[in-house]
C-alpha cells in the first residue's frame, strides 16, 4: 500500500512495530509529568488517532496510571501511544508517523506543568556558521539504522 495519496503511516524507529490510521484528530503537546517522563523530554508531542491498525510487530503496553496505559517498541523503547482505559481515545506520539509535518500541534495540555525554560526553546540562537559546518561534516558520517517508514527497500 505504499505511496496511497490519503495513507497515513508510521512506527517505532527501528521498524519492528508499524501501524496505519485512517485520519487524525487534535494534535497536541502534553507538559504533564507522566508525558515528560514517558518520552525523556520537556513535553509528549500527541494526535489522536481515528481508526488504529497495528499493521506489523506487537508494541508493549505499560499502564502508567489507573487511567490509561502507554504503547512502545519493546525492541527499541520507542514511545508509540496513550491509550485510555475508559474510552476509545487513542493518541500516537507524533514523532512517530513516517510525515509528522501532517500533525503540527494545535493545543498545550497540562500547561501549568511545563518546564519553566519551555517557552523560550524556539528563542535559543541558532549556533554560528562554523559549528554548521561542523556538524554537518560530523552528520554526513553518520549511516543512520533507523528505519524510514513504508518507503524502505
Amino acid at each position: 500500500m505504499k505511496n496511497e495519496a490519503n495513507l497515513i503511516t508510521g512506527g517505532c524507529q527501528c521498524g519492528a512495530v508499524r501501524y496505519r490510521v485512517a485520519s487524525l484528530g487534535r494534535s497536541s503537546v502534553c507538559h504533564c509529568r507522566m508525558c515528560q517522563r514517558a518520552f525523556g523530554a520537556f513535553y509528549a508531542p500527541l494526535v489522536i488517532a481515528n481508526r488504529l491498525e497495528w499493521t506489523s510487530g506487537t508494541r508493549r503496553l505499560f499502564a502508567s496510571s489507573n487511567v490509561s496505559q502507554r504503547g512502545f517498541c519493546g525492541d527499541c523503547g520507542t514511545p508509540l501511544s496513550l491509550e485510555n482505559f475508559d474510552d476509545d481515545l487513542l493518541e500516537i506520539a507524533t514523532g512517530t508517523l513516517d510525515n509528522p509535518e501532517i500533525a503540527p500541534p494545535t493545543l498545550q495540555i497540562n500547561y501549568r506543568y511545563r518546564c519553566s525554560f519551555a517557552d523560550g526553546i524556539g528563542k535559543l540562537p541558532e549556533p554560528e556558521t562554523n559549528m554548521v559546518a561542523d556538524n554537518d561534516a560530523w552528520n554526513a558520517k553518520v549511516v543512520s539504522l533507523q528505519s524510514q517508514g513504508e518507503d524502505d527497500d
